[in-house]
């Protein structure tokens, strides 16, 4: 594995090569438009605006934000968030007067397992992976024993005489997950029923009809996969480039805190080892070959396609969809380039993505060019709610049960709207907070 410099050196690299390319097609009109748009990132503001209280009643209900691929939790990366970067969006939310959890679960774990950690991290327990799921994929039935944030959620309050809910916001993956959660918490999952006891099951997976959710917000999410997930011979390469990102903007260089969260698959790092052998005992481990238990797989178009067909939105939730671009179409040959703004080590993925097609034989998911606008990392197509699900355009009244489409950010990358990068969301995200807070039931 390469090591911290050299990571920060790459990323200086492909920032430098890319400016050839920026002037190459300096000439195309769209480009300079583009490019006038855009010349002052940090005065971007994001055009989709979340204001106003639908009710006047705060609903006072906990936020829960859930990271994507790659993702960390507070007690790492030497105090660069996740959510926030040098700026800590959780941290002024709460002193907005919100309630706000960040959790951490498994960066590059399949969706199934990150729902199970959350569950366990917000609710309070030992992880219950389901010993059907467990022998399925030959990994351990048990993980980490958390506290909970909330151990009261799903309890009746006696102060208002309801039942304590969450509000659920996932970035990327993260957006996936919590749609499983969401599932499982509604309807639990008949297998582990059939293969597990009563007294020996995990209640997750009952099916009690559980209205613990009372929304569910998605922010660049690839509900219907990502050909990213066919770009690269696995997600190390990107994961790896985003730890150094985190590394140059904090200094910490020489030795730093992360945690892939891989315990059932018995790749915990070890006392007194070093991150790089960690790193490189995690990437070279066989399971990214011989299992679909993984977020590679749930990423891809196919693997998000398996996930849609049983897992559903209800009617008693709200969904919230929001996009994101960084892209712009070449007049000449229709292809969706990287802005000049993109984030470098987004790069070779937003190239790549910007024209990807191939058809539907073998079981494939037939992608065309409608899928070529991206952020960086995924289709803006892909972002609005699952193809299989209703996705109606936001116009201030929220829906139940349905995808309410709050539109698309402009000019903003797939980091860009978590605030990883020179732009600060702080407040796009208390204005988030502040509505979902205000919710009616």
């Amino acid at each position: 594995m390469k090591n911290v410099f050299s990571i920060c050196f790459a990323f200086l690299l492909s920032f430098t090569l890319a400016l050839p390319t920026v002037s190459a097609v300096g000439q195309n009109d769209a480009y300079r438009s583009y490019i006038q748009k855009t010349q002052k990132e940090t005065t971007i503001k994001p055009n989709v605006k979340i204001k106003g209280k639908i009710s006047d009643n705060a609903n006072n209900y906990p936020i829960v934000l859930v990271h994507g691929l790659g993702g960390w939790g507070r007690d790492e990366m030497h105090g660069y968030r996740y959510w926030g970067g040098l700026t800590d969006i959780e941290k002024d939310m709460k002193k907005k007067g919100l309630t706000v959890y960040t959790a951490a679960v498994g960066p590059v774990s399949s969706n199934w397992d990150r729902a199970v950690e959350l569950y366990a991290q917000v609710k309070g327990g030992r992880v219950d992976y389901g010993k059907a799921h467990a022998e399925k994929h030959g990994h351990d039935r048990y993980g980490r024993t958390y506290e909970g944030f909330y151990p009261e959620w799903g309890e009746i309050n006696p102060s208002t005489g309801k039942v304590n809910k969450i509000h659920l916001v996932g970035h990327s993956l993260g957006g996936q997950t919590i749609r499983l959660l969401d599932e499982l918490i509604e309807s639990g999952y008949k297998e582990e029923r059939e293969a597990t006891p009563s007294d020996d099951r995990s209640p997750l997976f009952n099916q009690e009809n559980r209205a613990w959710i009372h929304s569910v917000t998605t922010v660049t999410t690839p509900h219907d996969g990502s050909p990213f997930a066919y770009t690269v011979d696995n997600f190390f390469p990107h994961i790896q480039q985003l730890i150094g990102f985190a590394a140059a903007a904090t200094g910490k260089k020489d030795e730093f805190f992360y945690d892939f969260k891989l315990d059932q698959w018995g790749l915990k790092r070890e006392q007194g080892e070093s991150y790089k052998s960690y790193f490189n005992r995690v990437k070279n481990s066989a399971i990214w070959k011989r299992s679909l238990d993984t977020s590679q797989w749930d990423l891809a178009p196919e693997g998000a396609r398996d996930l849609n067909e049983w897992v559903t939105s209800r009617d008693d939730v709200y969904y919230f969809s929001i996009s994101a671009e960084q892209t712009y179409k070449n007049i000449f040959t229709g292809y969706h380039l990287p802005g000049p703004l993109m984030n470098p080590i987004m790069y070779a993925s937003g190239f790549q993505i910007g024209r990807y097609t191939q058809n539907d034989n073998n079981g494939k998911v037939k992608i065309d060019k409608s899928w070529w606008e991206n952020d960086g990392l995924v289709s803006v197509v892909a972002m609005d709610g699952p193809m299989t699900e209703t996705s109606v355009p936001y116009k201030g009244t929220p829906q139940k049960g349905v995808w309410n489409d709050m539109g698309v950010l402009h000019h903003f990358d797939h980091l860009d709207v978590i605030g990883l990068g020179i732009r600060d969301m702080r407040d796009w995200y208390n204005d988030l907070g502040q509505y979902l807070n205000h919710l009616p039931d």
